[in-house]
């Protein structure tokens, strides 16, 4: 477990690892102007990283994947078994690297971040690193599973009957949060109301993200696109640079992905999408808010529980980062606090129609 900086003057100390001295440039000038943080070192493969940890003792580390001599995920998985800390992935934006960027993920890391270039600018890069950064200074590291993951998990008991096209599951989540939607959508049967999702993520990621969870769960997964219906069995994924909402025509429900203003810092936002399900879906929605930096989420989920929505949040003990549930609990927002492992039961048990 990583504690919470005790001491507020002291600088979160950063070790850059990057085969590319370009990048390692970027991201160092990328943190440069921020007072709380400092980059002590940086390294070009894993064998001189090594030696800087012990040296410089950074608090959190930025990791490439593709690097010679031994791959990122090979460390990392070294790393997390012999001396574990917080750990940003920063990979391409290729299909391939957001595949190994999200196993890095399950094996340990706490957030990834695209290199830049193409769709992702510097200046983006400026704005997400301090953030992640601070994030991950923050975050409780978790051991990662021994075996892989598998499909098709066992049914859940429960005392529902499935079927109601008008009951809403809400969720959003930021740091940690691609592993702890992994398990509450993986601990759901495949008769579960309609679902939308919204995980701080970038973009192409996101599409890997939806497409690792669509292999691994019951219900459909897949990365929402404009003016995609919204049924039973199935959950939308926000694409990551992009806000999605949620509208009703009838008794039809679909999403509306687009482009506009970060909000709370973010893009796609949680606040954004709790919003329009407290409007579109008020008492048939139900909204869980998980792990995640900063405060993300609370003001969409009170207005979603004004609205007559049940509301969760996740436990301080079960989060890597307890930012944003605790954001919720504080404004009165919550109405269960839950530990991970139990909130896809209560999804359920919210959702449920009397038997």
């Amino acid at each position: 477990m990583v504690e919470e900086q005790k001491n507020p003057d002291r600088k979160i100390k950063v070790l850059i690892v990057d085969d590319s001295a370009i990048v390692r440039k970027l991201l160092a000038e990328a943190l440069a102007t921020e007072a709380d943080i400092e980059v002590v070192g940086t390294a070009p493969d894993p064998f001189v990283a090594r030696d800087k940890i012990l040296s410089l003792r950074p608090d959190v580390l930025t990791l490439d994947i593709e690097m010679p001599r031994m791959d990122g995920i090979t460390f990392l998985k070294k790393l997390m078994r012999f001396h574990p800390m917080p750990v940003i992935v920063i990979s391409s934006l290729g299909q391939a690297s957001s595949k190994i960027a999200l196993e890095a993920l399950q094996c340990g890391a706490v957030d990834v971040l695209a290199k830049p270039g193409g769709p992702y600018s510097v200046g983006e890069l400026k704005h997400d690193l301090p953030h992640k950064v601070r994030a991950a200074a923050h975050a409780r590291l978790q051991h990662a599973p021994a075996a892989p993951l598998v499909a098709a998990p066992p049914p859940i008991k429960a005392s529902f009957q499935p079927g109601n096209p008008s009951t809403i599951i809400a969720i959003g989540a930021s740091t940690g949060g691609t592993e702890a939607i992994r398990e509450v959508l993986m601990g759901l049967p495949a008769a579960s109301p309609g679902i939308v999702v919204v995980q701080h993520i970038p973009p192409v990621f996101s599409t890997a993200f939806a497409n690792r969870l669509n292999d691994l769960c019951r219900i459909q997964v897949k990365e929402a696109a404009d003016g995609d219906r919204l049924t039973p069995g199935l959950a939308l994924v926000a694409p990551g640079n992009f806000h999605m909402t949620l509208r009703k025509r009838g008794s039809e429900y679909s999403v509306a992905v687009q482009d506009g203003p970060r909000v709370c810092y973010q893009r796609p936002a949680v606040d954004v999408l709790f919003e329009s399900v407290a409007s579109a879906a008020g008492r048939d929605a139900v909204g869980a808010l998980l792990t995640g930096m900063g405060a993300d989420g609370a003001e969409g989920l009170l207005k979603m529980k004004r609205a007559g929505s049940k509301t969760i949040a996740q436990d301080e003990a079960s989060c890597i980062v307890f930012g944003m549930p605790r954001e919720a609990i504080r404004l009165g927002a919550v109405d269960h606090v839950l530990p991970l492992n139990r909130i896809a039961g209560e999804l359920m048990a919210r959702s449920a129609v009397p038997v």
